[in-house]
């Protein structure tokens, strides 16, 4: 084998109260309820949340810090490190906003670049969610080469 194929998986999002989130995304996005788990570990209550082949994981962990105001403000939130938000992509940005607004969604903007259309909303901790407007495409693995021969 001289190259690995990948694909997305899930996101993580760390919510405060998981009941809440579970009915924000059933609401607002359509998600489905997969499983909920307890990974007793960290500790956390997970719940997936799938629409189609897209999986998002909320985690709810007792006594976790609230996200500084800048987090849920897109242009102030790139200016700390780390990951920003969940991107989507939809073929019509402005028809998703009506819909989704019409479900209560809180949406941030939706803008016209010379680049594209895009909209950010916010779940309901306040998790900034993009959606990016593109054509349909034909998906497929991504490929990662191996840097020497053969992998196990």
């Amino acid at each position: 084998m001289n190259s690995f194929e990948f694909w997305y998986d899930h996101v993580g999002v760390s919510v405060p109260n998981l009941d809440e989130a579970i009915a924000w995304w059933e609401r607002t996005l359509d998600f489905k309820l997969e499983r909920r788990n307890v990974i007793e570990a960290i500790p956390a209550t997970i719940a997936i949340m799938q629409s189609g082949n897209l999986r998002v994981e909320l985690f709810e962990v007792p006594q976790a810090q609230t996200a500084s105001a800048e987090r849920s403000q897109p242009n102030q939130d790139v200016r700390t490190h780390g990951n920003k938000h969940i991107s989507f992509a939809v073929e019509d940005v402005v028809a998703l906003s009506k819909e989704i607004g019409a479900r209560g969604a809180d949406i941030v903007w939706v803008k016209t670049f010379t680049f594209g259309s895009n909209m950010f909303i916010r779940d309901n901790a306040g998790n900034l969610i993009e959606f990016v407007q593109r054509p349909k495409p034909q998906f497929g693995a991504s490929t990662l080469q191996a840097l020497h021969g053969n992998h196990v």
